[in-house]
């Protein structure tokens, strides 16, 4: 392959633009495994990259956090030619050109084979928003959560995070209360596992208190800010938060009260660092035990290349629903 198509952002005296080019080989960054990237996802940190300009470290860059497909090159025996890999985050799509490509080149340390149980589209319907879902539940129950305590929380239940969390869960036993601001996803949510969907503005914080009635055994919180404040005053004894995400706001406004008198966890979760031999477990399990049923069409819009830009700018804007994938 002498060329190929990619999403490249530049940025010359402070004007950005965001185009499908024609790129060579020789325009790649450097790397140990070249991939002919099959699928990426939609991310919102991608619509912060490709619209915002935020975390780019440097122009021109190819956005996409996330990349699935089959090995081209590789100058390490560990990936041979014709292995179906996953990238997923690191630096990938902000320091480092990544997955909205025909061909990806990156390092290494960052590739995970895909698991058995996963095609490369279903790991780009996770992606990223799969892994830290995952992540999530897993880390709720490492804290002691079980389906008997009570009903799970998740904020911002129709995004991408909200919406694996939720199908998650429901098909591990939970009782699932979704929070959304669009109050015609009900039927949506449903279908994912919810038993109750309520919306976005009963779980904000407007009148600061330190403690009010215990509702929630455990919340996944891709949002944070005041919804973030809400939950942890609801938070029922020993119960946990796992926080995903920023979209709320980064500022939380607490007291100790709730996390002295009610033994509550708050519960940080990073999906781009996280150390590659727990990132393999993680993966092996989505496609296993912890694989959402609903990697369907139900959940998963499919654009091209030429779309993304639209796609971008919906994202940030809270347009998008569920997962949308990105075939090359």
């Amino acid at each position: 392959m002498d060329s190929f198509q990619a999403l490249v952002l530049n940025k010359v005296d402070d004007q950005s633009n965001l185009d499908v080019k024609q790129l060579t080989m020789d325009e790649l960054p450097e790397g140990e495994v070249t991939i002919r990237v099959a699928y990426s996802s939609v991310n919102y940190k991608d619509g912060l990259v490709g619209i915002q300009n935020q975390m780019v470290s440097s122009y021109p860059l190819i956005p996409g956090i996330d990349l699935s497909g089959t090995v081209m090159e590789s100058t390490d025996e560990r990936f041979q030619k014709g292995d179906e890999v996953i990238v997923t985050s690191y630096k990938l799509g902000t320091g480092h050109s990544g997955g909205f490509s025909e061909v990806a080149r990156v390092p290494l340390e960052w590739v995970v084979p895909l698991p058995k149980g996963l095609s490369l589209k279903e790991a780009m319907i996770l992606g990223t928003a799969g892994l830290t879902a995952a992540l999530s539940v897993s880390k709720l129950e490492d804290a002691g959560l079980k389906p008997e305590d009570g009903p799970v929380l998740v904020a911002g239940a129709t995004g991408g995070v909200g919406s694996i969390a939720v199908n998650i869960l429901a098909g591990r036993g939970y009782e699932v209360v979704a929070s959304t601001g669009k109050a015609n996803q009900e039927t949506y949510l449903k279908q994912l596992g919810a038993k109750e969907v309520i919306h976005r503005n009963e779980i904000i914080d407007t009148d600061p208190k330190p403690a009010r009635e215990k509702k929630w055994a455990a919340a996944v919180d891709p949002v944070g800010g005041k919804t973030l404040q809400y939950i942890l005053t609801t938070l029922k004894y020993g119960g946990s938060v796992a926080t995903c995400g920023l979209a709320g706001g980064v500022e939380v406004a607490t007291t100790v009260i709730p996390f002295i008198s009610r033994s509550i966890n708050w519960l940080g979760i990073d999906s781009v660092m996280y150390p590659m031999d727990k990132r393999l477990e993680a993966w092996n399990r989505l496609s296993d035990d912890l694989k959402p049923a609903a990697l369907n069409d139900e959940m998963v819009n499919e654009v091209s290349l030429a779309d993304l830009p639209e796609v971008l700018r919906d994202i940030l804007e809270g347009k998008v629903r569920g997962r949308t994938v990105v075939k090359l």
